[in-house]
């Protein structure tokens, strides 16, 4: 995250970035941002950050990153938002897991129309391009 936010931030752009206080106290916070919002727990970052997006996108990473792309995908099924969701394949780095959910589809466990709303591409421009147009 850091990394992205450097890129951004050199080329001019606003970064906001939500930390828990718990982080800030053991790690050092970027402050260099364009705003920095410290909450007192990980559900309240997540809540703001949800608030504060027009989209929605994972790249390459862990848990953490699986975990936040699940739930704000389970929110838009719920009908909690309505904003566009995707994943960067760099390398094929999803490749794997975007078989399974595909097998998750056929064998019935999620619907078609839900595994349709989650973008995958290759490229951040394509991802980007395809996340303005399904909000529009």
């Amino acid at each position: 995250m850091g990394a992205l936010a450097e890129a951004v931030l050199a080329e001019r752009g606003e970064v906001v970035g939500v930390i828990p206080r718990g982080l800030v106290e053991r790690e050092i916070a970027h402050r260099g941002l364009t705003e920095l919002h410290v909450v007192e727990t990980m559900h309240a970052r997540k809540a703001l950050m949800a608030r504060l997006a027009d989209a929605f996108v994972a790249l390459p990473g862990g848990l953490g990153t699986l975990e936040e792309l699940f739930e704000v995908w389970t929110w838009g099924q719920l009908g909690l938002h309505d904003k566009p969701y995707g994943m960067l394949n760099i390398a094929g780095y999803y490749t794997p897991l975007i078989r399974f959910l595909d097998h998750a589809c056929g064998e019935g466990f999620m619907r078609p129309s839900q595994r349709d709303k989650l973008v995958v591409a290759d490229s951040a421009a394509m991802l980007l391009d395809t996340l303005s147009s399904s909000s529009s």
